[in-house]
């Protein structure tokens, strides 16, 4: 009832603004005293790709990761594209880019594509002056302007200068607005680099830093998860952090230790996602990014600290023994509106032996929003579904219908096996089901066992269809053996893997990976069927390395 009455409350405040800022009068409000020059330019401590700053200058294409969207005559407009499209194009992530493949041809594209967009975006806009791409949008400027903006001549100078101002001023007028999450964390960015560049502006500082002194306690948990359970969006918040941090450090201010007591919360978190390959496990709308880029961002917060076991507020679980890893999603949905991504996937898991990575999730894309609604179902998922449904309805705004309310954890852990427990109630109101997952593993790693019982507390009238999918990465052959009853995986390292069932009818399906770019990989899922005929019922599976 209270994340109804709040995204009632959210239209009417946006309807409110939406009227306020599109006039002439606000825009003409926009105007003022223009700066002389920056007092410095913000480092960008990020590389970018000179391959996609190919892309931009030879065809006018933007990129993101390995998807293209070609822009012709300076249309900053593009149509019916996934808003992620819009984020990255007026965001202006894209300068990045240009700075990495370096030299004048590149630069002088920078500055005539800012220009151009100057041109094209003088007053408010109900998108693109967003206060989330509002923000990235002046970090991205401001952290640029040595690269494209300190050599250009005077008119364009004060131009950019102008422009800026104007910016600064909507998006202190503006913030936090509706805005939660890692979107206020953007806007809060470009207030802060506002504040910090531009003199006389202190009081933006002021005001960012006072909404980061909120948020960061607010979106990093004790444990140091991200509220939306997203390991991505964790990642992106340290790294938003750490420029904070590094702008504060060149302008000559103190270190502030909220953020650092942030970093330090949320660096070993970030740690607790990875498989031995160095990406991220598929969970909640995440792909598994460049170790490479997951490594520079967790040397540039300078924070050390072991990996976690456990994130019991984020709610996972980490089992590791040996080579063989297994992280768990045990806890609950996100609270509106951090759920608006989340992927309904209650116990679901991915396991690991060395880089070969074994039982994986589905994934996500980066920038479909048909293919991010078909991976984010349970079906995707290495977990237990009832009746072919999601645990839960999706309402239109993304978020969560009628949820888990309720995730219980148990773990023991002991010299030579671990042994995690857990249960949710999602099912409850849909068949009065409850759904409880055991993992053990033992032997080094090379012994994994799973036990999914469901109970009810209501008599079953009539039975249930239950799978139990367990879908495999491309990278693993698979067969069913010993009359069906049994499969042999083969890993690309040449080790093999046993997989057996004790309830239950084992078949072999079809099923894609889209854990990294933007084509989905043929793979093959592991499906274990069977039926609940009783208020209890119990589905045992084991996989074990064969030839130990």
């Amino acid at each position: 009832m209270h994340a109804l009455l709040y995204k009632i409350q959210d239209k009417v405040r946006c309807k409110a603004s939406q009227l306020a800022y599109n006039s002439f009068l606000y825009n003409w409000s926009l105007g003022g005293t223009i700066p002389q020059d920056l007092l410095f330019s913000p480092r960008d401590l990020w590389s970018g790709s000179a391959e996609n700053a190919r892309w931009l200058m030879n065809s006018g294409t933007f990129t993101i990761e390995g998807d293209h969207l070609e822009l012709s005559n300076s249309n900053w407009h593009p149509e019916d594209v996934d808003s992620k499209w819009i984020e990255h194009i007026h965001g202006f992530d894209w300068i990045r880019d240009l700075r990495a493949l370096g030299g004048d041809q590149a630069r002088r594209a920078a500055r005539l594509m800012v220009e151009n967009w100057i041109d094209n975006h003088e007053n408010w806009h109900e998108v693109y002056w967003r206060p989330d791409i509002l923000g990235q949008r002046l970090s991205n400027l401001l952290a640029g302007y040595d690269f494209f903006g300190e050599s250009a001549d005077e008119s364009f100078q004060m131009m950019f200068l102008d422009s800026v101002v104007r910016q600064l001023r909507h998006l202190a007028r503006s913030v936090p607005s509706n805005l939660s999450g890692i979107n206020l964390l953007y806007a809060i960015k470009g207030l802060a680099y506002g504040g910090l560049t531009i003199e006389g502006r202190e009081n933006y500082l002021e005001i960012a830093l006072h909404l980061l002194d909120k948020e960061i306690d607010k979106q990093i948990l004790s444990d140091g998860g991200h509220i939306s359970r997203n390991p991505r969006t964790l990642l992106e918040a340290i790294q938003i952090l750490i420029d904070i941090r590094a702008a504060l450090r060149q302008g000559g201010y103190p270190a502030i230790e909220k953020i650092q007591h942030g970093l330090d919360r949320a660096v070993p978190a970030v740690r607790f996602f990875r498989h031995a390959d160095g990406a991220f496990g598929l969970f909640n709308n995440t792909q598994e990014n460049s170790p490479d880029y997951i490594k520079s961002i967790i040397m540039q917060a300078s924070v050390r600290a072991k990996t976690l076991n456990s994130l019991p507020h984020t709610g996972y679980e980490r089992i590791s023994q040996g080579k063989s890893l297994l992280i768990a999603d045990v806890g609950k949905p996100p609270v509106w509106p951090y759920d608006q991504n989340t992927h309904i996937a209650p116990l679901s898991f991915e396991f690991s032996s060395g880089r070969e990575r074994i039982f994986v999730n589905c994934g996500t894309h980066p920038t479909s929003k048909e293919w991010q609604d078909a991976l984010r179902s349970t079906p995707a998922h290495n977990t237990l579904i009832i009746d072919d449904r999601n645990m839960c309805d999706v309402q239109r705004d993304g978020s969560m219908g009628h949820r888990a309310k309720t995730a219980i954890v148990d773990r023991d852990d002991q010299d030579h096996c671990s042994i995690v427990n857990a249960c949710h109630d999602g099912y409850v109101p849909v068949n009065g089901i409850t759904h409880r997952r055991r993992f053990y593993m033992a032997d080094n790693g090379h012994d994994l066992r799973g036990e999914d019982s469901l109970s009810s507390s209501i008599d079953i009238s009539v039975p249930h269809d239950i799978a139990i999918r367990f879908h495999l990465h491309p990278n693993v052959g698979v067969s069913l053996v010993q009359g069906g009853h049994e499969a042999l995986l083969r890993l690309n390292n040449g080790t093999g893997w046993r997989f057996t069932i004790a309830d239950g009818e084992l078949e072999l399906e079809n099923s894609v990976y889209l854990g990294e770019g933007v084509r989905p990989r043929k793979t093959k899922q592991l499906v274990i069927r069977g039926k609940v005929n009783n208020n209890f019922e119990q589905f045992k599976w084991a996989l074990q390395r064969e030839g130990k």
